[in-house]
């Protein structure tokens, strides 16, 4: 990874711009995706959250990891249940729970999508050395936090 030389102040100008255009890039790719798939943007982040849990969630697990409304996100798991990705499934111990399971056929089908388009970033990632790889790790993992936090304080109105 090279370094630029500047001031801090400089650095950090860069840094802020570059995060935007960042941002913005991941935004407009997440849209081209979805537009490929034929889904929302949030119903296709849904289903990327989704592959990564070990078993079917409830609609309100989806509401944590989309920081949705409950609302929203049985509006959303209608979407992903019409288009069919998911299937309602009843909890065998509590008939009044209902857990959201994906369709393997149709997630594999999103995954095949994925395989093709994460190459390249599997590519530029191979540039970078171990103790890079864990920076931009422990770099993702950081901002994640971060994002949580704002997108409750843009959720909950604490934004002036």
């Amino acid at each position: 990874m090279t370094q630029k030389t500047g001031t801090r102040s400089a650095l950090m100008a860069e840094l802020g711009a570059t995060s935007r255009r960042y941002m913005a890039a991941y935004a407009l790719f997440n849209q081209a995706l979805a537009d490929h798939l034929q889904l929302h943007p949030t119903d296709v982040q849904c289903l990327n959250l989704l592959s990564l849990e070990s078993r079917p969630v409830t609609t309100g697990r989806i509401a944590e990891l989309t920081g949705l409304t409950t609302g929203s996100a049985t509006r959303l798991v209608d979407r992903l249940e019409r288009a069919g990705y998911v299937r309602r499934e009843r909890d065998a111990d509590d008939r009044r729970r209902v857990f959201v399971a994906t369709v393997p056929a149709r997630m594999a089908e999103f995954g095949a999508v994925w395989a093709q388009l994460n190459g390249a970033w599997f590519a530029m990632f191979e540039a970078y050395d171990d103790e890079e790889i864990a920076l931009l790790t422990e770099h993702m993992r950081r901002t994640v936090s971060v994002s949580v936090k704002q997108i409750s304080r843009l959720r909950n109105g604490e934004l002036g």
